[in-house]
């Protein structure tokens, strides 16, 4: 597989799993300004939507948009936390808490906006703190993970996401979960080395 990433970005979420997952990748960084690939491709020739990440499973055959990208690596993989059966419950709530992370991936991710700024960047930070009140919530009061099973895609996705908030100056004092969620993942072997990967630290 070829993931196309942009350093730190919500791509780093399936560069992550695809570690956890031990499944052999290739990498090819992306500049989202230029929509130019580090080998000078054309990026919206492979992703229309020129964002990261894109994963090519074999040529010309590529899949878009994280928590697809995220199933399908998890479902290619030995880790059964990665892969609950279809039609469960499990698996059900592994996509919920996807689908929660797209939700909290909006929210903060607006504040990337180099034009927001007075009442609209008031409206936004309303809206991150509106999610990560939600983020508190749904995640357990036991437990270092979101979902029983353990470590899961919707973890790194979470984490990654939580990630931009230390640039972007959101304090996360008041979100103990979150704050909690994003030290353990980040302090996982895989993420370190695919940060390492992505020249992050």
């Amino acid at each position: 597989m070829k993931l196309y990433y942009t350093p730190g970005a919500c791509s780093l979420a399936s560069h992550i799993i695809l570690r956890e997952a031990g499944l052999p990748y290739t990498l090819e960084r992306v500049d989202l300004a230029t929509k130019k690939t580090e080998t000078g491709q054309d990026y919206l020739k492979i992703n229309g939507r020129g964002a990261v990440p894109a994963i090519e499973i074999e040529p010309g055959v590529v899949i878009t948009q994280n928590p697809a990208i995220l199933q399908y690596i998890g479902d290619h993989s030995s880790v059964e936390a990665f892969h609950p059966p279809y039609g469960s419950l499990e698996r059900a709530r592994l996509q919920e808490a996807l689908g929660f992370c797209g939700d909290l991936h909006s929210a903060i991710g607006g504040l990337f906006d180099p034009t927001l700024e007075g009442a609209a960047r008031e409206k936004v930070l309303a809206a991150v703190k509106r999610r990560l009140g939600q983020f508190e919530a749904m995640f357990p009061d036991t437990g270092d993970y979101w979902l029983a099973a353990g470590f899961t895609q919707a973890d790194a996705y979470a984490g990654v996401i939580l990630s931009w908030t230390g640039p972007l100056k959101i304090d996360l004092g008041p979100y103990r979960k979150a704050s909690a969620l994003l030290a353990r993942v980040m302090a996982r072997p895989t993420a370190v080395v695919a940060r390492k990967e992505e020249g992050l630290s």
